[in-house]
């Protein structure tokens, strides 16, 4: 009785195991990629690569969700909403991703977005990196927030600042009804470096 006992354990621990390994559990990806390659054999190339872009889209959605995390919490006084995500492939746009949270104080607004793998990047990167450009940019002026550069921009209470996270990630915080320093607590509550490691 107690060796049938101890069977039934080590099945069962066997099976949680089993259950809790991201190898071993099924999800949409693995499932979709499956789908592709089983039509691939069939020599249903079509049906393969439609699966195939599918899970590319996962991968995609996954990876914005996994940047919500980096998103700063409200600050004192403030509320913030859920956090939103955006993926899109090349054909659109050049593709993008993003992770975003609204927050609210009475009257005043600001948004923390994360944005990656867009064309928007080479742009960005061009103007941090060139004094004469970054004079033209809408009375915008380079700071260093937290070691890193900052493009900021104030005018009266709206602002905008924006951050180049490992040369891959744009990070941007626009406010309306706000201070610059207001703006400047929510660029300073990202930690860049977990963000730039994610990357």
């Amino acid at each position: 009785m107690k060796q049938k006992k101890k069977t039934i354990l080590i099945f069962l621990g066997a099976a949680l195991l089993a259950a809790g390994s991201p190898v071993l559990r099924a999800d949409d990806v693995t499932d979709t990629v499956d789908e592709a390659l089983k039509a691939y054999k069939d020599g249903d190339y079509s049906t393969a690569a439609a699966s195939l872009d599918a899970a590319a889209q996962l991968i995609r959605q996954k990876r914005a969700e996994s940047f919500t995390q980096y998103l700063p919490a409200a600050p004192s006084g403030w509320t913030a909403e859920d956090a939103t995500t955006s993926a899109a492939g090349a054909s659109m746009l050049g593709g993008m991703i993003t992770a975003e949270r609204n927050y609210t104080k009475g009257d005043a607004s600001v948004t923390v977005k994360l944005l990656t793998d867009s064309p928007m990047m080479s742009a960005m990167m061009m103007m941090m990196n060139n004094p004469m450009l970054l004079n033209t940019a809408e009375n915008g002026k380079m700071e260093r927030i937290k070691s890193q550069k900052a493009l900021v921009k104030q005018n009266g209470t709206d602002g905008e600042i924006n951050i180049v996270v490992a040369g891959s990630m744009l990070v941007t915080i626009t406010g309306n009804g706000v201070t610059a320093a207001e703006m400047k607590a929510f660029a300073e509550a990202i930690d860049y470096a977990k963000l730039a490691a994610a990357l």
